[in-house]
């Protein structure tokens, strides 16, 4: 039995402390708490001494704790002279300073208490609290039968810019605890602003569930279950924004809760999930479900949502959290994991360990005859079941490419050397879609020629000739001779300067001398984090938020629009110009802001449209520019949900090969879906886009095809937006949706307006 033990505090002083870290100390077989110092000493001989005294009490709750704990802060500092010796400390050395000091203080002490475990770890000194300080420090008993709430600082106005919070979490032995955060905004800088949640009472990241920052939807709530019945949150701010902060819920649910898990499953199909899933599994839990499927079947187990990641894990090995299944371990993100077994029956093993946790996953598994394993289907090789048309379409459909082998190309494909064939659209981007570089290997200059950006090669001396030579201007891009040159890709500053660099403006450098490449930058910005929604193409709340869907009288949603002011919307005109005058009359129109499902209304803006000015070199027969502005009757309110997009400048480059993202809510498939929907596309080569188009796109019109989805998928709805996200953190609009063949076809990409290419029109009508 472990005997009381008041605190410790060492205060070593010197002049000269080095940078905060910490240590920890473990009592009765449990870590306790982190011991913060600014440095450590270090005598002559690099020995590591400690000078240890009494100061603190803390409290031990021995009655709802598994046993009595003692915490410990401890500070150390290296003089002066020794400061070159402070790189040669090491957890390792501290640990074994640490043991010695404690078994020479036992030979002296005449306490009657017990050291199992002593353990050291550095982390972030701002974690550690001092318990005599009851500033923002809190201790909390969760209950089973009541629900109870606290908040950061200051909600919802806003938390302090320095704050130092934390939360201690108790409840009796045999319990878990739960808490959810139905509201959380915290700064997105997750190095100084975070909540940091660990699975004991000290801040020990070998006890860590998760870090988090940012702003979560109401869609994706944050909720973490401890393993057992402690939990510690710390909250740390060191910021000059203000947010809102944070609300949270807690109660204590029965630990056999948090660890049910496993079992047999003998239903011929069914669905199972990690531990509380969709909430975050709890730390250290084993499961097992042993899966039988009938005499003569196999078991197929799909993964529909599979996410376990954690800081500093290689998921070739994954050797901390994982599933396990015929011996193969899996962790991380997937968007896709699909198994199918050996016999009738499959075990599913998942195991957490006593750090970090995530969402988890849900799977469906199902039996099936492996005499035929898809009736009136194509069977992957990784056991999932795809539509005969979906083979040899160039697309990755099964997830291990077995649908795409042994296919004979069409003329319309282009045959990999691997034997793989892709749509011809690919072929010289800048993407290795075949994986063996043969769809790029015919596309490289000379060696005494340069590569213009959209795929032309000329003579090398042409680079930073002050002569525009490639058409995108690539040659002259970034060239120190041409500074002061004006080009058609230079971007032109207000004052006139010209800044010949790729994607000068709202990259968060100031590149101008008046700095006009950084005005108007609000924009192009998700105010919630999200987390990325594997196997399907249901768009997240607030994940798209200049998305709107456009309402022609009585009929519903008729096209999309993108949001550039809190006044003007970006659409394409053969939404307007119809052989009806009436789809021109701007009050028979309606606008929806912050939708997500065309059903609700929470949260949704609804503005009728004063004005609409579509290009008047528009051609209802070619749809050459194809571009449109809304002018709404009253200004929107920028929410969460609700944000404009950045327009890029007329010296913008989206190369061939970006990944981009388009989205509508016609996306599933020819008709309108209920759900924004999402697809990933990537930006396809000029002279491909005009070979695939037979010659009908123009110098206003860019390329997109689909990276995934294939022939049931669609670009989305006519007027939506094409966007791409740049290193400046910031989403640009490069297409509007203007035409095309069918939705997702082969070989028959998206063909949108290129925004760069009309953006003088727009500043020239609205300013903007």
């Amino acid at each position: 039995m472990c005997g009381e033990k008041k605190a410790q505090h060492t205060n070593i002083k010197t002049s000269s402390p080095l940078a905060e870290s910490t240590v920890t100390f473990g009592f009765c077989g449990f870590t306790v708490i982190k011991i913060t110092y600014v440095s450590l000493i270090l005598a002559s001989s690099s020995i590591l001494n400690l000078v240890t005294e009494p100061s603190l009490y803390a409290p031990t709750y021995a009655g709802i704790s598994r046993g009595v704990l003692a915490y410990y802060w401890s500070r150390f500092d290296v003089p002066a002279s020794d400061l070159e010796l402070a790189a040669e400390v090491s957890e390792d050395r501290v640990l074994d300073a640490l043991e010695t000091g404690i078994k020479h203080s036992r030979s002296v002490s005449s306490g009657n208490f017990k050291i199992s475990e002593v353990t050291a770890a550095f982390t972030d000194p701002r974690m550690a609290r001092n318990p005599r300080s009851m500033d923002c420090f809190y201790f909390l008993e969760a209950e089973e039968e009541n629900t109870k709430k606290f908040t950061s600082p200051g909600y919802p106005t806003g938390y302090p810019i320095t704050s130092r919070c934390q939360w201690q979490i108790r409840t009796s032995e045999k319990k878990s605890i739960v808490v959810n955060f139905p509201f959380f905004n915290i700064e997105d800088d997750c190095a100084n602003n975070f909540v940091f949640i660990y699975d004991s009472l000290s801040p020990d990241d070998q006890q860590a569930i998760t870090q988090k920052c940012g702003q979560r939807p109401p869609s994706n709530p944050l909720t973490v279950v401890s393993s057992g019945n402690l939990m510690l949150i710390n909250l740390v701010i060191d910021s000059n924004v203000q947010r809102p902060g944070f609300e949270a819920e807690y109660k204590a649910i029965p630990l056999s809760t948090a660890k049910t898990c496993g079992g047999v499953l003998s239903e011929k199909e069914g669905n199972f999930t990690s531990p509380l899933y969709p909430q975050f599994y709890p730390p250290s839990v084993d499961c097992k479900w042993t899966i039988k499927a009938p005499a003569g079947n196999k078991v197929r187990v799909k993964f529909t949502m599979f996410r376990m990641k954690e800081p500093r894990v290689d998921t070739r090995v994954c050797h901390k959290d994982y599933v396990e299944v015929m011996g193969t371990k899996y962790c991380g993100e997937m968007a896709s994991l699909a198994l199918t077994s050996d016999s009738n029956i499959l075990e599913v093993n998942f195991h957490s360990d006593m750090s970090y946790t995530d969402k988890g996953f849900s799977a469906e598994y199902s039996a099936y005859d492996p005499a035929d394993p898809c009736p009136n289907q194509f069977a992957c090789a990784s056991g999932i079941c795809i539509g005969k048309q979906l083979k040899c379409d160039g697309w990755n459909d099964c997830g291990d490419m077995s649908d795409e082998m042994q296919c004979l190309c069409d003329k319309d494909q282009f045959p990999c050397t691997n034997g793989l064939c892709k749509p011809k659209m690919y072929v010289c981007d800048r993407v290795n879609d075949c994986g063996d570089g043969s769809d790029e290997s015919r596309c490289s200059c000379d060696d005494n020629e340069w590569r213009c950006g959209n795929g032309f090669c000329l003579p090398k001396d042409v680079l930073c000739d002050g002569k525009l030579d490639c058409m995108d201007g690539s040659d002259e891009a970034s060239c120190q001779s041409s500074r002061d040159m004006c080009f058609d890709f230079s971007f032109v500053c207000k004052n006139k300067e010209c800044v010949n660099k790729v994607n000068a403006e709202c990259d968060r450098v100031n590149d101008c001398s008046d700095n006009s490449d950084e005005d108007g930058c609000n924009c192009g910005t998700r105010p919630y984090k999200l987390n990325r929604i594997v196997g399907g193409q249901n768009a997240e709340l607030g994940e798209w938020p200049w998305q709107v869907s456009l309402h022609f009288l009585t009929n519903g949603h008729t096209c999309g629009a993108s949001i550039i002011s809190d006044t003007w919307l970006l659409s394409a005109s053969h939404c307007f110009v119809t052989n009806d005058p009436a789809n021109h009359v701007a009050s028979n129109w309606l606008t929806y802001s912050g939708m997500q499902d065309q059903y609700k209304q929470d949260g949704v803006q609804r503005r009728a449209v004063k004005r609409i000015i579509s290009h008047p070199n528009y051609s209802h027969m070619t749809f050459d520019y194809d571009i449109a502005l809304l002018e709404l009757s009253e200004p929107l309110q920028f929410t969460n949900t609700i944000q404009p997009i950045c327009l890029p400048s007329p010296s913008h480059i989206f190369p061939a090969g970006m990944s981009c993202w388009v989205t509508g809510w016609g996306a599933l498939r020819e008709g309108v879906s209920q759900l924004l929907q999402k697809a990933s596309v990537k930006i396809i080569n000029d002279s491909v886009c005009d070979s695939v188009t037979e010659g009908q796109v123009t110098s206003r019109m860019l390329c997109s095809g689909f990276l995934s989805g294939g022939v049931d998928a669609c670009q989305g709805d006519s007027g939506g937006p094409l966007v791409c996200f740049e290193e400046s953190g910031k989403w640009f609009q490069a297409g509007i949706v203007s035409w095309g063949e069918g939705c997702a076809r082969r070989n028959k990409p998206g063909v949108y307006s290129r925004v760069t290419k009309l953006r003088d029109w727009i500043k020239e009508e609205i300013g903007i």
